[in-house]
């Protein structure tokens, strides 16, 4: 039999799942239900990863150890991904034992080698918590801001005694892999993009540290715990035994497929490679980046506030509509844009007009067929196919498992839909209501629902890997009910396998949902939500935020405004022109010379035409007056705010 080994990311269990979290996970899913379908026996896993300096301090603000942070998440994510039918055969925590025996035994193989791979030093540099990531100064932003431009954040200085992996002894073994191995990373343009960066230089990396206490302390040097992109990586191999069950680890591995986001590519790409050939292991397969979901254009962040949580689609939609959204909307490799407009046009025309619209007719035509010879009522006893009907089903079929093994999901389900929209219009054309009224037309109307009924069964089972709850209803309604898991490639064929079933119209696949209707009442639960408790925010999150002291020395009206005031604050190094808000209960001169707090790492916006370049911190009160936060009298200009 063969295998396929698929894996998603460790989702780090600083934050709650989301959407990015949730697409990653579903994707891996379709892959491993698809290649369960086509007979392939299937190693899917899942996971956390735990340690690092992030997850100390997110747990610090709560007043919990990390483990106790950590329990509470994975918690989260076990629950959802059993709402959501994720059939992962592992979960994978950085925390186990397992996952550590893995660890040292390839820390060992690879400074066993020969070559010096592993070795001590000094490392003077900038590190970003947030991204666990290191940056040379002169990639830094203003401000020593982290140049990830979904971060932001301060970088920190740090100068230690770490061990390093010689990730430079590997550039020219990475660009011949990369060359040997063309669908290696994809997509191409992603390949492309790694390509350049090992082709333009590698530095050696530094593994360990000894300011982070919460990780997998480092062998053969007290005090140092080892980095978490070398830990967190390690767990493809962890899971299957490496260190521990040769046997086991020479039945999965090399892995078929890594699914990752593109913004951890690199380190996928560049690093875990580089990391397995220095041990004598054989690099995975396949790293396939795909893009991220966005809301309002943007990348989503808990900074920005526009995180897609996936609990109130689960709660309002199910998990099959979210699974056939994400895998037909998203050009996978691509980004998308995240709406509820999107979603509910995708879902009212795709599934509730085109595929629950024909299940209903269909299942209500058969259940009313009266009982003749040789079968019960609501069975059918044909089987005839109709040429045309057989034909777009089979070729529904080869095109839906040609595009789901090059991972284009939208192409797949695509081709998919136009088998349900050929089996509309031959029941339109066939009119078998009206056939139904004559009794001398009832073998012309079995076979009319036969080949419908037929070529909706083999729909069902093409769609099973991306919504298994819809193809089980599909196949419950024609009355020959199975599990979706239960299903085969061969069962996508076209057979005589309704002859007898009894038919039983029942609930619809996708209530039909209008927009407004229900952005009404979206609205009307955020208001309730927000009266009764605020947002939680970790401590990385206030930690990125600049809050600086000032000191207002220029304060204006801004014409035509009856709320904005023009500032300008000395913050200490700089100054800054500021819009705020507070023209109605302060006049300019009762500004001039006072202290504020001002958050400094704000993208500057145009307000009436003039920038403002961070933001003035005031309360509001419930009646909608505002009162300015004044800032400490005996502490620099330019302190921060922690």
């Amino acid at each position: 039999m063969m295998k396929f080994y698929v894996t998603t990311p460790l989702y780090y269990v600083n934050d709650e799942p989301h959407i990015g979290h949730t697409y990653s996970t579903v994707v891996a899913d379709v892959v491993a239900r698809t290649k369960r379908l086509r007979g392939f026996d299937v190693h899917f896993l899942t996971g956390t990863d735990e340690h690092g300096q992030k997850i100390e301090r997110a747990a610090a603000a709560q007043n919990l150890e990390p483990i106790e942070l950590a329990d509470k998440v994975v918690e989260k994510y076990h629950a959802l991904w059993k709402i959501l039918r994720i059939s992962h055969d592992d979960f994978i925590r950085t925390t186990e034992e397992r996952h550590r025996k893995g660890v040292y035994a390839l820390f060992e193989k690879i400074h066993a080698n020969g070559r010096d791979d592993i070795f001590l030093d000094d490392y003077e540099g900038w590190y970003c918590t947030s991204c666990e990531t290191f940056w040379l100064e002169s990639q830094l932003g203003e401000g020593g801001a982290c140049p990830n431009p979904e971060c932001g954040r301060p970088a920190e200085k740090t100068t230690e005694r770490t061990y390093f992996f010689r990730l430079s002894a590997y550039q020219e073994a990475l660009l011949e892999h990369f060359k040997a191995h063309p669908s290696f990373i994809r997509p191409e343009h992603r390949r492309q993009e790694i390509f350049r960066f090992v082709e333009s230089g590698l530095r050696d990396l530094s593994i360990s540290r000894t300011t982070v206490r919460w990780g997998i302390p480092a062998p053969r040097a007290e005090g140092h715990t080892l980095y978490v992109w070398f830990d967190a990586l390690i767990n493809y191999i962890s899971a299957v035994g490496y260190g521990d069950d040769d046997e086991e680890f020479s039945r999965w591995w090399p892995a078929d497929l890594h699914l990752i986001g593109k913004d951890i590519l690199r380190f996928h790409a560049v690093y875990w490679p580089a990391f397995l050939m220095a041990a004598g292991v054989e690099p995975p397969k396949e790293i396939f980046g795909h893009g991220w979901w966005l809301r309002d254009e943007g990348k989503m962040s808990k900074t920005r506030g526009n995180i897609v949580r996936p609990y109130h689609i689960l709660n309002d939609f199910g998990p099959d509509a979210l699974r056939y959204f994400l895998l037909r909307e998203m050009v996978f490799g691509e980004d998308a844009n995240f709406s509820d407009e999107a979603f509910l046009h995708r879902l009212n025309s795709d599934v509730a007009n085109d595929l629950g619209n024909l299940l209903s007719r269909t299942a209500k035509l058969i259940e009313g067929l009266p009982a003749a010879e040789g079968r019960p009522g609501g069975a059918l006893s044909s089987s005839d196919a109709s040429p045309a009907l057989r034909g777009a089903a089979e070729k529904a079929a080869r095109a839906f498992f040609d595009s789901f093994d090059a991972y284009r999901f939208s192409d797949g389900l695509r081709a998919l839909w136009a088998l349900v929209a050929e089996v509309n219009r031959y029941i339109d054309a066939s009119a078998p209501w009206q056939l139904s009224k004559d009794s001398s037309k009832r073998a012309q109307l079995e076979k009319i629902l036969s080949d419908a009924a037929e070529a909706l069964r083999i729909a069902a089972v093409l769609l099973s890997p991306v919504a298994p709850g819809y193809a089980e209803e599909i196949l419950k309604q024609l009355g020959v009910p199975a599990k979706a898991e239960a299903l085969r490639e061969a069962d996508a064929s076209w057979g005589a396998r309704l002859v007898g079933a009894k038919a039983k119209k029942g609930k619809a696949l996708f209530q039909r949902t209008d927009l407004k209707t229900y952005l009404e009442a979206e609205m009307t639960e955020e208001k309730k939500d927000s009266q009764t408790s605020a947002s939680m925010v970790g401590i990385e999150d206030f930690a990125g935020m600049e809050i600086l002291v000032a000191q207002v020395l220029e304060a204006e009206g801004i014409p035509k405004s009856k709320k904005l005031l023009r500032v300008v604050a000395d913050l200490g190094s700089e100054k800054r022109q500021l819009v705020a808000g507070v023209a109605e209960r302060y006049k300019p001169e009762e500004l001039v010379g006072r202290r504020i707090l001002v958050l400094a790492n704000l993208q500057p916006a145009k307000l009436m035409g003039v920038e403002s370049q961070g933001m003035l911190l005031a309360a509001e009160t419930p009646d909608g007056d505002v009162s300015v936060v004044w800032g400490p009298e005996d502490v620099p200009l330019g302190s921060k705010v922690r």
